[in-house]
């Protein structure tokens, strides 16, 4: 299970981690599994060292609710536990209250949203440039996700329905149409069509120099870069998962071409490393276009004026422009579009 509750308020800082000992995580039968409540904090909690987590533990931020045989799951009201020793069976639940003075600092989430389509159990909402999806690193306030909650997810839907979940996630450079579920059963119907690759994603994108067809197709394994400083970076490799593209061109202009691309399979930056790789690269890609040196210096907002004229745009021109799918419940089919971004309209408008 996550450390963080599904349906949790991403709105709200959380104030505690939920877990329950599991036998099968150190390989071992259920009957007669023991283990000490700060070995098994450690085994979750690896960021923290020991002597921290007995700090918690002895200060009372640990709480619990021990298995017994006639209580196999717990299932009494959880007391506080201040001994690190303290042994713990298989079922147990361990709650971690996390210190005040550790808790993210989330600021206010707006309600901006752009709804393309609301069936009442899945949202079509168009993603601006800029705007990660949904919290993580740096990036812990106003996301995608939280701008949903802040206006679909609060009170009694919250408690109702379940917090509104991501179908799928894009980059935060990327723009476009991101699909939300709002009840468990929707997300799983959605997700489960993208896991089917049933779901028609069409990207539009401007890409440098022109091709020399008008459509193709790019059908090359993609695998994570090893020889790149950039964790996240990926390349085409032998070794790498099946991975494929269609694209076709829109229009052409003298240095650049607006193209349309369909992703076959759904791998992370792949409409960029197949363009990339067919001599194309995404016009403003700091990681895949002129020089992956350009994405280490934008993270410390050192990009210079000389780096913004090479990229041409502040990010990368890819936008997810048109999506199709079946409503959960009805199997009706849902098609929407999102409109071209203005800075990449404004992009060719100069060309």
């Amino acid at each position: 299970m996550g450390l963080f509750g599904k349906e949790r308020d991403l709105n709200v800082a959380p104030s505690h981690v939920e877990l329950v000992v599991q036998a099968n995580d150190w390989q071992r039968p259920h009957a007669g599994f023991e283990i000490r409540l700060d070995s098994f904090l450690v085994h979750h909690l690896a960021w923290r060292s020991r002597t921290s987590i007995q700090d918690l533990i002895k200060t009372g931020h640990v709480l619990i609710d021990p298995s017994r045989p006639d209580r196999p799951h717990g299932g009494e009201e959880p007391f506080e536990e201040r001994r690190p020793g303290r042994k713990l069976q298989h079922g147990s639940r361990v709650i971690v209250v996390i210190p005040e003075e550790l808790r993210p600092v989330i600021g206010p989430a707006t309600d901006e949203l752009t709804v393309l389509y609301d069936d009442g159990r899945v949202l079509g909402v168009d993603k601006p440039a800029g705007v990660v999806v949904h919290p993580s690193g740096r990036h812990v306030s106003d996301t995608l996700i939280q701008r949903v909650h802040a206006r679909y997810g609060g009170g009694f839907e919250l408690e109702k329905l379940g917090a509104p979940r991501l179908c799928h996630r894009l980059d935060r450079e990327t723009s476009g149409i991101v699909l939300v579920a709002l009840d468990p059963e929707a997300h799983a119907d959605v997700q489960q069509q993208f896991e089917r690759r049933q779901v028609e994603k069409e990207y539009m994108t401007i890409v440098r120099g022109n091709p020399d067809r008008e459509s193709g197709v790019v059908d090359l394994p993609i695998g994570t870069a090893r020889v790149s400083t950039v964790a996240l970076k990926m390349t085409v490799a032998a070794d790498g998962q099946s991975c494929r593209t269609e694209w076709r061109v829109i229009e052409r202009f003298d240095d650049c071409a607006l193209v349309a691309c369909h992703p076959i399979t759904g791998r992370q930056h792949q409409i960029r490393v197949h363009m990339h790789a067919i001599g194309h690269p995404v016009v403003g890609d700091k990681l895949y276009g002129v020089d992956e040196a350009l994405f280490e210096r934008s993270l410390d907002d050192l990009l210079t004026a000389q780096d913004r004229a090479e990229l041409g745009m502040e990010r990368h021109a890819l936008h997810n422009h048109r999506v199709v799918f079946r409503a959960p419940g009805t199997g009706e089919r849902v098609e929407i579009e999102s409109p071209m971004p203005d800075d990449m309209r404004e992009f060719l408008a100069e060309r």
